[in-house]
This record gives structure tokens, C-alpha cells and sequence, in this order.
């Protein structure tokens, strides 16, 4: 007998409509209605204005902050529950909370674990993410969850802009891992910017593990939150003799000065995604969607498909 296919239905969180739109004309069904309702102190409702009934449903909202983005979701993903969805999926190209991902001190959430509560007990079956701070969150949920991998986006990229003396870099001994992976893609040397707090409240201190000299550096991270730890390497690896230094980051969280601070850094570009909305354009910035990719994976997982196939880089 052949597999029975549901309706599919997509659906945004205001915080993500961007994104959700571009997804939804990758995917070739336009998004559904839902009206968010709200009261006078603040509090809001979303309601879906359509049946759903025996539909798989896929929201989709990053769960930056504000926490009203995570509060939506939630409270979408329980009306939707109780409209008697068939299967929901939250799409979650920004994973919030994800750096609470341990106890590095006595008396601290794991805010990551938190969510990854909230959101079962809302009511989903299966969780699309990008780029997890940590990729062990994965083991937070006892449901299925698709980590998607950035590098899939960013490698093309790269190798579009011909660098003849490319070597990755980490900022942080935390992302060696990371930095390691995209180096195999290009067969390139990995260096690692080695921070260090010289005593509580002073400035980070920061020194290079490996060679720069003359070549073109890309730093790798997942986050780029104020920016300074990025501003602080690409300065140290200029220095150090460098000919041009670039930063790839998948999630543009972007917070205080961090726009100002690229601009003045010594960064060339720094590419992200659009799993979270830019504030403000900055010519320093490269944008890269990541809609396609989202919209492959939502037919495949309806069709109940592999989706492996769908992060091998080619090869040319």
C-alpha cells in the first residue's frame, strides 16, 4: 500500500514572517493565516483562521529574544494541538537559550534543556533547527529533530570568492570543532584564537595558535552576538601579518553596539543567514538564505524522506 500524505500547512510567528515567506514560495504553497490577537497590557492570542484538522503542520519561528517569540510559538503550537493538527512540526531556524546548554557555575539554569521541555510539552512531534550552539542539544528532545548544517549554505560561498591562500579559523578554543569541519571541505589549515580573561572585569587578552601570515583567513562561528570577540581576532590576525580576514556566522543575534562594531572592526564581510532578521543594513554584511534549504527539508520530512542527502556540498 502507498504511503498516505497529509496536507501540508505552514504557518509563521511574527518574529520569523520574513523568512517564513521565502520558505513558503521555495516550498510552492503559500503560508496560512494566523490572526494574533491583543490585549491592552500586552498579552496576546494567535488563532489560526482556517481548519487544520488531520493537517501535518510546520510553524515556524526563530525563538529569539524577546521571549514573546518563544511564548508564540508555544501558544501556536497548542492551538494547533487542539484544532486537532495531525502532526506538528516547529520550525526553529534560531534555537534561543541554546549557549544555557550546562551548569558552568553552581546555581544556574540549563535554559536549552528548559525549552526543549516547554516545547514537547506544548505539543510537537518533530523539531527543524539550524546550527545548534551545542550539538549534544539534540539529545534534550525524545522526539525526532533535524539539525540542519549550515556549512551546506556558507561552502559555496566561500569557494565563490576564490581565496588562493584560504585558511579557517575559530575565534574561541569552543569552536575548534566547528572550524575544523569546514577546513576539510577545502583542504585547508585550521588556527584557533586562543582568549584568555586576564582577571574578573579587564579586558580578554587573545593570542593565535598557528600561522597567518599572507593568507586569507574566514572565521567560523555559529553566533554573533556583540561582535567583539570577532572584532578582537580579526584586529590580532591582521597583526600578525594576514592579507584579509572574513568572519561566517549563522546567526546574526546582533545585540548593543555590535553593527558599529563590525563596521570599525577589520573584518572584510561578515556572512550570516537570515534565521533572524537583520535591524539595520550595514555594508560590511552578507546575507545568505537559508529558505531553500528549509523548504527541502519540510517536503522531504512530509513525504517521509531522507534529508541527508540534502547537506552534501558539491564537490565543485
Amino acid at each position: 500500500m502507498p504511503l498516505q500524505f497529509n496536507p501540508v500547512k505552514l504557518f509563521a510567528g511574527t518574529g520569523t514572517k520574513g523568512l517564513a515567506h521565502k520558505i513558503a514560495e521555495n516550498y510552492g504553497k503559500p503560508l496560512g493565516n494566523v490572526t494574533l490577537s491583543r490585549f491592552s497590557d500586552g498579552e496576546f492570542q494567535p488563532s489560526y483562521d482556517e481548519s487544520i484538522r488531520g493537517c501535518d503542520v510546520f510553524l515556524i519561528q526563530s525563538t529569539y529574544q524577546p521571549s514573546d517569540n518563544l511564548m508564540e510559538l508555544l501558544l501556536m503550537i497548542d492551538a494547533a494541538k487542539r484544532a486537532s493538527a495531525h502532526y506538528i512540526t516547529a520550525v526553529v531556524p534560531y534555537y534561543g537559550l541554546a549557549r544555557q546548554d550546562r551548569k558552568d557555575k553552581p546555581r544556574v539554569a540549563i535554559g536549552a534543556k528548559l525549552v526543549a521541555n516547554l516545547l514537547k510539552s506544548a505539543g510537537i512531534h518533530r523539531i527543524i533547527t539550524m546550527d545548534l550552539h551545542a550539538a549534544q542539544i539534540q539529545g534534550f528532545f525524545d522526539i525526532p529533530v533535524d539539525h540542519l548544517d549550515g556549512s551546506v549554505i556558507f561552502v559555496p560561498y566561500i569557494k565563490s570568492l576564490k581565496l588562493q591562500n584560504l585558511t579557517i579559523a575559530s575565534p574561541d578554543m569552543g569552536g575548534s570543532y566547528r572550524a575544523r569541519t569546514f577546513a576539510k571541505f577545502f583542504n585547508a589549515e585550521v588556527v584557533i584564537c586562543d582568549k584568555r580573561r586576564l582577571r574578573a572585569n579587564e579586558i580578554e587578552s587573545m593570542s593565535i595558535i598557528g600561522d597567518v601570515r599572507d593568507m586569507d583567513i574566514v572565521l567560523i562561528d555559529d553566533i554573533c552576538d556583540t561582535a567583539g570577540t570577532l572584532a578582537k581576532a580579526a584586529a590580532l590576525i591582521m597583526e600578525n601579518g594576514a592579507r584579509s580576514v572574513r568572519a561566517v556566522c549563522t546567526h546574526p543575534v546582533l545585540s548593543g553596539k555590535a553593527y558599529e562594531t563590525i563596521e570599525n572592526s577589520m573584518l572584510t564581510e561578515l556572512i550570516v543567514t537570515d534565521t533572524i532578521p537583520l535591524k539595520q543594513q550595514s555594508p560590511k554584511i552578507r546575507v545568505l538564505s537559508t529558505a531553500p534549504l528549509f523548504a527541502k527539508v519540510i517536503a522531504n520530512v512530509n513525504q517521509h524522506e531522507s534529508i541527508v542527502d540534502l547537506f552534501r556540498v558539491s564537490e565543485d
